[in-house]
Order: structure tokens, then sequence, then C-alpha cells
């Protein structure tokens, strides 16, 4: 009689190991809209305030808030950790202090803007990136994303729209997130445009006329 094959010791522990990572690492928590404009920043920084109050040590780790005073007022007071100023083509252009965030190790970590791609120099070339290695080290994430920048629906976009996205998110930096939808009527965000809350009037006038058309607006939505 044959002897039942026993279970490969290197195996069981690889197995035991991927287990335990998995259960260390961090949560990522993503607010989801069809285009700029319909307030993810906000809506993540609300629910950061909620997460403060109920005690959870909160640090923003990079917010943009385009200069929008209702965001800024959210955003402020949070505790924060200052940009890493990094020199590139003499410009010094601001980005998220990973190692200074790493070191600070908070329990949930505010990370605007996942598909940023990063300045020359950056330890990662995408913020996702970074993000990744927050998530690895033990430490929840919120964040921020468009669906023309998820990689698998960009073409639909750019077929929907004409425009080309240069930014992407591969998918698979989004398993196992929970997402947040952020919704906007397409004729409020347009409104929101022609008021100056979304991009400088100059560039808003394009906008309107171009990715912020009605139709394109629907199907970004439906999308989404």
């Amino acid at each position: 009689m044959m002897e039942p094959e026993r279970p490969n010791p290197d195996a069981l522990l690889a197995a035991l190991q991927k287990d335990e990572a998995r259960k260390k690492r961090g949560k990522l928590k993503v607010f989801f809209g069809m285009a700029p404009g319909v307030g993810k920043t906000y809506a993540m920084l609300e629910a950061a305030r909620r997460e403060l109050a109920a005690g959870r040590d909160v640090v923003s780790g990079y917010v943009e808030t385009h200069g929008r005073k209702e965001t800024d007022a959210l955003a402020e007071g949070l505790p924060a950790i200052p940009s890493l100023q990094v020199q590139y083509r003499g410009l010094s252009l601001p980005e998220m202090d990973l190692d200074a965030l790493l070191a600070r190790r908070p329990q949930l970590a505010l990370v605007d803007e996942l598909a940023h791609t990063n300045a020359p120099g950056s330890r990662h070339p995408k913020r996702c990136q970074d993000v990744l290695e927050l998530l690895a080290a033990g430490i929840d994430v919120f964040t921020t994303l468009n669906v023309q920048h998820v990689e698998t629906r960009a073409e639909a976009v750019r077929q929907i729209t004409g425009v080309a996205i240069r930014e992407t998110v591969p998918d698979s930096v989004l398993d196992g997130a929970e997402f947040e939808l952020v919704d906007l009527p397409p004729e409020e965000l347009r409104a929101r445009l022609a008021a100056g809350k979304v991009y400088v009037p100059e560039s808003a006038r394009a906008a309107q006329e171009n990715f912020f058309r009605p139709g394109n607006l629907s199907a970004l939505r439906e999308l989404a």
C-alpha cells in the first residue's frame, strides 16, 4: 500500500509566509471619478478627517488641492509630510517624500493622484509604485484616480474623447482595492469648469470644447 504523499515543507512555509504578508499588507481605498473636477480629493479629505476623528493616525503624504478654497480648507491642519523638492533641469519639482512617510509609519496615508509620473531621479518612476511600497509596509492608503488612467480603459477613453492618455495605472495595482465612486452629473461638472473650479479660465475654455464636451462626459460617467 502506497503512503500518502507528504506536503513539501518548503511549499508549506512559502504559503504561510505569503498568507502572513497578505494579512500585514495595508489596504488601498481609491476615490474614483469620471474626470478631473468631480471632487475626488475633497471626498478623500472628508473621509480622512472622519478617520482622524475616530482616533486613527492619519498623515497626508501628498495632496494636490489645485488651489481650490474648499479643498484647501479641508486639508488645512491635517498632519502632513513636507514635499520633497527634486531638482531637474533647473526646476524644483515637488514630490512625495516616500522615505519620510515610511519612517513616520502612520496607520493611514493620503496619496493623491495615483497615476502621477514621478520626477526623474525619484526611487520609482510612478507614484503607484510608491503606494505599493507603502502597502507592503502595512500602511493603509487613500488615493484618487480617474477612469481614463486605468490601463485597460485608456484605449476606450481615447476612442470616446480623441485624447491619448499618457499616464496609466496597471490594473494589478488595483487588485483588492476598495473603490468609492465620486459622481457628478455632466452639466454640474461643466458648470464647475466654467466657474474656474477645475482649471484656470484659459484652460477651462479649451477643456469645455474638447475633453469636457457633454457627450464625452456622459460616456466617461457610464464607463466609471
